[in-house]
């Protein structure tokens, strides 16, 4: 009887309870592993398989290496300045081959890109000028480097320069004059310490273009020799010229030579009387500006 009665109070009763909702439980996040699991994978078969090819390549690079020179090429074109670590063409400003390094401090020619044709390096602190800093660009036309603090410039410098046109040396520490390439047309050695055994004898004489020539306020004793038929302008102020001859700028040989081209002398400053020297100037279509008393 108790059974039975046990057995009606569950079927009656129970069901009127709400029953308790079911646990709400997290789902397991294995999916979240297994993606690790395989990117693993994934990253390693893709590192081996790209050590192979370049092992199979015969090639000695790192993965490293190899996945950077897949990157962005600007920053490798761009070699590093001998003073900083940054890209020349962040240091300095280049526009369409011209290169301007102005007023920044480097104490050393940067490196170029190869396409530079014209380099402008006012006002630094470069004092030295290295055969190895132009080897590679031949296609400069115009050098500026006025106002540095240059006192060597090692042999050859400028001898890859076939196409240089004009280069400007003005304002540094030179004792003596540098080969200079066959085209030039203007050269600038203003305001520096040059004396006439720093210019070699032959050292114009083979710049046929040459139109321009600036050495004013140096130390020069004499008028620099054979200086070339294409001369319109010569710049020799301020310098220690004491005498010339009369072949410095004419013919003594020849009562008719004219030198057509010649503009401009300037000589003044020098302690030099050029009274003294009247036949020295018979070829030249106007007297040099000087002291003739």
């Amino acid at each position: 009887m108790e059974t039975l009665q046990a057995a009606f109070f569950l079927l009656v009763f129970v069901p009127l309870v709400n029953p308790a909702p079911p646990l709400q439980q997290e789902p397991f996040q294995f999916d979240e592993y297994d993606t690790d699991v395989s990117m693993g994978n994934l990253i390693q078969q893709d590192y081996e398989t790209q050590s192979k090819d370049i092992i199979k390549d015969g090639t000695n690079v790192s993965l490293d290496t190899s996945l950077r020179l897949q990157g962005d090429d600007s920053e490798l074109d761009a070699s590093p300045t001998k003073d900083t670590n940054l890209p020349t063409c962040l240091l300095c400003v280049c526009l369409s081959g011209s290169v301007y390094c102005e007023e920044i401090d480097i104490e050393a020619v940067p490196p170029l890109p190869k396409e530079t044709a014209y380099l402008y390096a006012r006002f630094n602190k470069i004092k030295r000028i290295a055969a190895s800093d132009f080897a590679d660009i031949t296609t400069l036309r115009r050098i500026d480097f006025s106002g540095n603090r240059i006192e060597e410039i090692e042999d050859g410098a400028f001898s890859k320069l076939l196409l240089l046109e004009e280069l400007s040396l003005a304002e540094n520490r030179l004792i003596k004059l540098p080969v200079l390439p066959p085209k030039l047309t203007t050269f600038n050695a203003n305001q520096n310490r040059i004396k006439s055994r720093g210019i070699k004898a032959n050292a114009f004489k083979k710049l046929t273009n040459l139109a321009y020539l600036y050495l004013g306020h140096n130390a020069l004793e004499s008028v620099p020799l054979n200086l070339p038929e294409s001369l319109r302008i010569l710049h020799l102020q301020y310098n220690n010229i004491t005498s010339i001859t009369d072949d410095t700028f004419c013919k003594s040989n020849n009562t008719r030579y004219i030198r057509t081209r010649m503009d401009e002398i300037r000589m003044e400053g020098n302690p030099i009387v050029l009274a003294k020297h009247v036949n020295a100037f018979s070829c030249l279509r106007m007297l040099p500006v000087g002291t003739y008393y």
